[in-house]
């Protein structure tokens, strides 16, 4: 499971200036639904830089962000966030209860079982939890020019990354997960269609934050991108993306013990 590849899951502070700028918000439709009922306190575990958790800010909602890396947390604090730095798993609530309990791309890296608990123990009564990824599915006319690319160069990546279409497992082992804890109400899976253009420099700038690619050998990472840029390069050098947000959501039934 992803979340016990610690280096893969910390890796992230050391571009967190490139991951700030270069990974893609949130629709609004997924952060309105989500405070719909008026939720006013959120925890936002994995926050990174403040992407998602600056969007529930700035809807008037409370924000505290816990982040295992303090590079990615002092970039969230210049959003005006309060973070505590700590692995999720650590994280003391001190009797703290919030209203809704968030993750944005970010849930993986945590082991689910003990994250599902702890989620459920710092929520409200009656608090939701929603859990959310962007899924990534290239026109027909990229992929056509990147899967060949991928197959050569960087086979494993073509097969789960999330970039590419692929990941849905992390949606139904979530479900699975929150499900099972027995602190949860019925589990909903709600979908958000968006789209967000890219050329080729924004493109290959997105690519350097994921960790599968980061991954990679120096040189076959270096080559992989020189690829990937030629390619869209030769159809004109942007694309629009289509995303699906997925948001995996629940209302908390009971405080563990």
């Amino acid at each position: 499971m992803l979340h016990e590849d610690r280096a893969r899951a910390e890796s992230f502070g050391a571009i967190a200036p490139l991951y700030d700028r270069a990974r893609p918000t949130y629709p609004a439709p997924l952060v309105d639904s989500l405070v719909a009922d008026g939720a006013r306190s959120v925890l936002d575990v994995g926050c990174g830089t403040g992407i998602a958790g600056a969007l529930f800010a700035a809807r008037g909602c409370k924000v505290l962000g816990v982040e295992v890396d303090p590079r990615m947390a002092a970039l969230a604090r210049t959003k005006g966030l309060e973070v505590e730095v700590t692995a999720f798993e650590e994280w003391d609530h001190r009797g703290r209860r919030f209203d809704l309990v968030i993750s944005a791309q970010a849930w993986h890296w945590v082991e689910p079982r003990s994250g599902a608990i702890r989620a459920a123990c710092a929520l409200c009564d009656g608090g939701r939890i929603g859990l959310f990824w962007n899924h990534g599915d290239p026109p027909a006319h990229v992929r056509d020019l990147l899967a060949p690319i991928y197959h050569r160069l960087a086979p494993d990546i073509e097969n789960y990354s999330i970039l590419l279409g692929q990941g849905d497992e992390r949606t139904a082992e979530t479900t699975r997960y929150l499900g099972g804890s027995g602190a949860f109400g019925e589990v909903e899976i709600r979908r958000f269609p968006w789209t967000q253009a890219y050329a080729t420099a924004e493109w290959l700038d997105h690519l350097r934050t994921h960790s599968d690619h980061c991954a990679l050998p120096p040189a076959r990472l270096k080559e992989l991108l020189e690829a990937i840029g030629g390619a869209i390069d030769s159809v004109g050098g942007s694309f629009e993306m289509p995303y699906e947000a997925l948001l995996v959501t629940a209302r908390v039934l009971r405080h563990p013990r």
